[in-house]
């Protein structure tokens, strides 16, 4: 009688890992990262110097924290955390914010005053970015696709030649 080795498969996917490297990888993945608390202090206060300037330039620009969310494509519940200074944005969600924000990166970081003139600063005519109807107006515009658009313009001319 020929003896049969049995084989026991890993039903989780492992890459053939012994079992000393499985157990000190689930060791290693329950430790905090070991970053330094000066680091984490400057974090915070950059998170919160972010968030501050970042609400400022919201409110000076007349926008609701879902205007600005949609604007930088981030969920409403997440930019209410990157201003409220409990969350820091990426690098390009940052640049996103100054533009929908119309302020300057140095402005929202902390580093140049507030209320700097800024390259990304331009008048906007009142009448078209102050009310709630325009920008919900354009917010459903932004949904549709080019053939959609031009339809649109097409029928916002027809209205106005009326």
């Amino acid at each position: 009688m020929r003896k049969v080795r049995v084989v026991r498969s890993n039903l989780k996917g492992s890459t053939g890992s012994s079992l000393a490297e499985r157990r000190r990888a689930r060791r290693n993945k329950n430790k905090v990262s070991a970053v330094p608390p000066a680091v984490r202090r400057m974090e915070k206060k950059l998170a919160s110097t972010v968030g501050e300037a970042a609400r400022l330039a919201r409110m000076r620009a007349g926008l609701t924290q879902s205007d600005v969310a949609a604007r930088i494509g981030v969920a409403p519940e997440v930019y209410g955390r990157m201003e409220r200074g409990k969350m820091l944005p990426s690098v390009p969600t940052l640049l996103r914010m100054s533009l929908a924000l119309r302020a300057n990166p140095d402005e929202l970081m902390g580093i140049a005053p507030r209320h700097a003139e800024s390259a990304y600063a331009e008048d906007v005519p009142s009448e078209l970015d102050n009310t709630p109807d325009m920008r919900r107006l354009v917010r459903s515009l932004r949904r549709l696709q080019r053939p959609q658009i031009k339809l649109m313009n097409l029928v916002a001319a027809a209205i106005i030649d009326h």
